[in-house]
């Protein structure tokens, strides 16, 4: 892949790390433990992108964020607001018709052979981090 394919590709997957993110905090979770959610799914992240995104959420106020220091090691979790919340409806709304707008130019202007069918129900894939991690910065 060209150096700007892979620029395309990270400035999309950006936008996509947010819904999940918002997705998989309506239950609390740790920062590195996020990141092992998403490479479960295919959607593997580097460091140096997930916790920045995590900051910038939480300072959108979409998440909120806590420590807890009984463990041997201290872990900040985070959760989907009320606003986060909110704010993932109207994504998901907003990726459901751009998903299907999309493929239905790919078809119509003959990409279509290159558009693999919508994702089936939610689950991990079977291979844990399928997804390569993608840099954001």
């Amino acid at each position: 892949m060209r150096h700007a394919d892979n620029k395309l590709e990270t400035e999309l997957k950006r936008g996509i790390f947010q819904i999940a993110v918002l997705s998989l905090l309506e239950e609390p979770r740790y920062g590195y433990q996020i990141g092992r959610v998403l490479a479960d799914y295919g959607l593997a992240v580097e460091e140096g992108t997930l916790y920045p995104l995590l900051r910038r959420m939480e300072e959108q106020g979409l998440l909120e964020s806590w420590w807890l220091t009984e463990q041997a090691r201290p872990r900040k979790y985070y959760r989907t607001t009320a606003d986060g919340k909110d704010c993932l409806r109207v994504l998901v709304e907003t990726w459901s018709r751009v998903d299907g707008a999309l493929r239905r130019i790919l078809q119509a202007s003959g990409g279509g052979e290159q558009v693999p069918p919508a994702a089936p129900g939610p689950g991990p894939v079977a291979e844990a981090g399928g997804g390569g991690a993608v840099d954001g910065d």
